[in-house]
């Protein structure tokens, strides 16, 4: 049985000195976040100066303005997302830089991958890491997607180690250090297979930026425009690490990949991935709701004096109520030959039938190495490894879950099995 943890200092966090005296370092020398500091900062670390196309610029000015905005955060959360945007415009740089000298990528193919597809909290990354068990079958590890092309001027570790693998497993190493019971919210180490949004982060897109910090601005700038030209971004940089497995002499495998964005986004995704097999899952919003605020507020406990949990209950609710009303306006473009429906609760109670039926939709028939391959890895890595989190609600936020229900009654309409 796994171990339960209540954080009785969510909304009043009780740090170490050690925790405020990095704070109080970081504040007394704070980072500005400006578009010259962040392309500048990338241009000196890759000694690349070609970004492409210029409209990233316009989404970095809008991000900017919201972080900019943002007066509670102490300096720390401002370093920590100027180093995120250099991080990407940096690999902005490399994968330009790339394409420029091998255009050939862009004629790789991406066929009939396979796509999670729900909200956050509901099941997604355990269904991703179940089907991307598979030997047959390739996903996107967290070091790969945090820089998916390497650096020319960072040459590989000494014991011959891949320096962007090691520098993501310290990165780990540190927030576990802080924030101890990430691990049982979200695990985050270097082999975990990430969300292929955080592809679209070099052209400054994709609703990640929401999760890194409440960004208004940014939301109705992303959801006004039209996501075609981002989702193709991210195909390309999934037709570069196809690419590099290929002059690597690995073998050919189709992707399996997931985001809660593509909830949203339904059309893009089908137009730009016409092949794919879609596995959509289905949870209570508000188990997603109150498991997706305790995991930021508790993330923002360096982040800020005082947690505003009544502004993330505001924005998240007012987020994933978002994402919902576009899954069940655009759910039906998906046709029952290219997609599963994956009620949370019937997962949990039986995963392996629904791998198999993701299987069969895709077209991968059942063999025993593949089945070897998804029982290994429910072995090394069982449900609650990390322990579990006890939440409040109404204790934390101020809401039942009953009250929290009667905003989605337009989703349990359209699934009914989801009825509390």
């Amino acid at each position: 049985m796994s171990l339960k943890y209540s954080i009785d200092d969510l909304t009043d966090p009780q740090l170490s000195p050690e925790m405020k005296g990095y704070i109080a370092s970081v504040e007394a020398n704070p980072p500005g976040l400006t578009e010259d500091a962040i392309l500048s900062a990338a241009r000196e670390a890759t000694g690349l100066s070609d970004f492409g196309p210029d409209d990233f610029r316009e989404r970095l000015a809008v991000l900017l303005a919201d972080w900019n905005g943002d007066t509670r955060a102490f300096a720390l959360k401002r370093q920590f997302l100027l180093d995120y945007a250099i991080r990407y415009a940096s690999n902005r740089l490399l994968i330009h830089d790339l394409l420029k000298r091998h255009p050939e990528i862009h004629d790789e193919q991406i066929e009939r991958p396979i796509i999670v597809v729900g909200m956050p909290r509901s099941g997604t990354t355990h269904l991703l890491n179940l089907l991307g068990a598979d030997s047959r079958l390739v996903s996107t590890p967290l070091w790969r997607t945090y820089a998916p092309v390497p650096n020319p001027r960072e040459p590989m570790n000494p014991d011959g180690s891949d320096p962007r693998y090691t520098r993501v497993a310290e990165k780990w190493e540190m927030q576990l250090a802080s924030n101890p019971l990430s691990a049982a919210m979200h695990a985050m180490e270097p082999d975990h297979f990430h969300e292929d949004v955080e592809l679209m982060g070099p052209n400054f897109a994709g609703y990640n930026f929401e999760w890194l910090a409440r960004s208004p601005g940014f939301r109705d700038y992303h959801l006004s425009h039209d996501q075609t030209e981002h989702y193709e971004y991210m195909k390309t940089v999934l037709k570069i690490f196809q690419w590099q497995d290929a002059q690597a002499g690995l073998p050919r495998k189709r992707f399996v990949t997931k985001c809660p964005q593509h909830l949203e986004q339904l059309p893009v995704l089908k137009a730009v991935f016409p092949d794919a097999t879609a596995a959509i899952t289905y949870r209570d919003p508000v188990e997603v709701i109150q498991s997706a605020i305790t995991m930021i507020a508790y993330g923002e406990r360096m982040s800020y004096p005082t947690i505003d949990t009544q502004g993330l209950l505001v924005y998240w609710t007012d987020r994933v109520e978002k994402l919902l009303r576009a899954c069940v306006r655009d759910r039906y473009l998906w046709p029952e030959a290219q997609s599963v429906d994956v009620p949370f609760d019937a997962f949990m109670k039986d995963d392996m039938a629904v791998v198999r039926e993701v299987r069969r939709k895709a077209g991968l028939p059942e063999t025993d190495q593949a089945n070897r391959d998804v029982a290994d890895y429910i072995e090394s890595h069982p449900r609650g490894k990390y322990g579990q989190i006890v939440y409040h609600l109404e204790r934390d936020f101020g809401v039942s879950p009953a009250k929290l229900r009667e905003r989605f009654e337009f989703y349990y309409e359209a699934y009914p099995f989801l009825r509390r």
